[in-house]
């Protein structure tokens, strides 16, 4: 007895699927906050090497702000959040703020 289930194409083929919202990360300038706590969390929170570290950090000194990098929402709060809890475990006022791409 032969099968009476067919594959059938989708009724919607050429569908399109939206991209998902991109956020900037972006590190704030403060008068306490070493220039050394900031490298640290760009290495270490946001995996960048010591130069691109380097070159953010003096974005965020020079500059009052420093993009650290585009992010879904789920992980440009998330990194944020890492950020608050290091730099309060370190004593330090450093604050980062997620704005849309």
């Amino acid at each position: 007895m032969g099968s009476q289930i067919r594959d059938k194409p989708a009724s919607k083929t050429n569908e399109k699927f939206k991209e998902p919202e991109s956020f900037k990360v972006i590190l704030l300038n403060d008068h306490y906050t070493t220039m050394e706590f900031v490298i640290e969390v760009l290495m270490i929170i946001f995996h960048k090497n010591a130069e691109d570290a380097q070159k953010i950090m003096l974005d965020v000194h020079r500059k009052g702000r420093g993009i650290v990098g585009i992010y879904t929402w789920d992980i440009a709060a998330t990194k944020t959040e890492q950020v608050h809890a290091a730099a309060k475990a370190n004593e330090f006022p450093l604050r980062c703020v997620v704005e849309p791409a």
